[in-house]
């Protein structure tokens, strides 16, 4: 990796870092089942899921759920999804990789839509906190995806450019985000959405977060 060109890694935490995608299915069952909707499979979800999450409702019924609808599932989901996430463990190698990197003297941080308050308990659960520049989750209502958080977490990253910028996570919506600051992406298949979805995007994809790093590097010295 050149000098001149050393990466920085954004992490995604939900389906990448944290690996909690069994934890969001049987959530997101719970939440369909409130208002009446058949339990959903993991390839399904995969396939249909996106942000804003209300889209996703549309595309797999066909219509906007009510306002009436939408408040149930969100409190049911988040009800099951917080008890579930408790017993959830983070993905396949992510502990070593934050330690090796942090450990070859480069930068990294944290950048999710998980609201701050409840991320980081589960960030410093998992003894990671202290891998990470900075941790930033969502303060207030949101359902518009990254892109403006990750505005906020880049000005807030001291003589981090853009341009050294690597995001690494497991939905569309990060390399959204990663292209509206001008930085670049790599996607994991780990998390919420099916490879075909992900290759929609236009950024590298792989099958485990050690490729996603080791491809991270490739990115800084292309």
């Amino acid at each position: 990796m050149g000098k001149n060109r050393v990466t920085h890694i954004v992490w995604d935490w939900n389906g990448t870092l944290f690996h909690d995608i069994d934890a969001v299915i049987l959530a997101t069952n719970a939440s369909f089942g409130e208002i009446g909707l058949p339990p959903i499979t993991l390839e399904r979800y995969r396939e249909l899921y996106c942000v804003p999450v209300p889209l996703f409702y549309e595309r797999l019924m066909g219509r906007l759920p009510t306002d009436d609808e939408w408040e149930v599932m969100d409190e049911a989901f988040h009800r099951h999804y917080w008890a579930l996430a408790e017993s959830a463990g983070l993905a396949l190698g992510a502990r070593e990789l934050l330690a090796e990197w942090q450990g070859a003297g480069l930068t990294q941080s944290l950048c999710s839509l998980a609201p701050h308050e409840n991320l980081m308990p589960l960030v410093r659960t998992h003894g990671i906190e202290r891998h990470f520049v900075r941790v930033d989750g969502r303060t207030g209502q949101s359902t518009t995806g990254k892109a403006e958080q990750m505005v906020r977490h880049l000005a807030a990253l001291e003589k981090v450019p853009p341009q050294r910028v690597v995001v690494i996570g497991d939905a569309v919506d990060d390399a959204v985000a990663a292209r509206h600051v001008g930085a670049r992406a790599v996607l994991y298949t780990g998390g919420s959405h099916s490879r075909t979805s992900l290759l929609a995007a236009g950024v590298p994809v792989v099958d485990t977060l050690e490729e996603a790093v080791r491809e991270a590097e490739t990115l800084a010295d292309s």
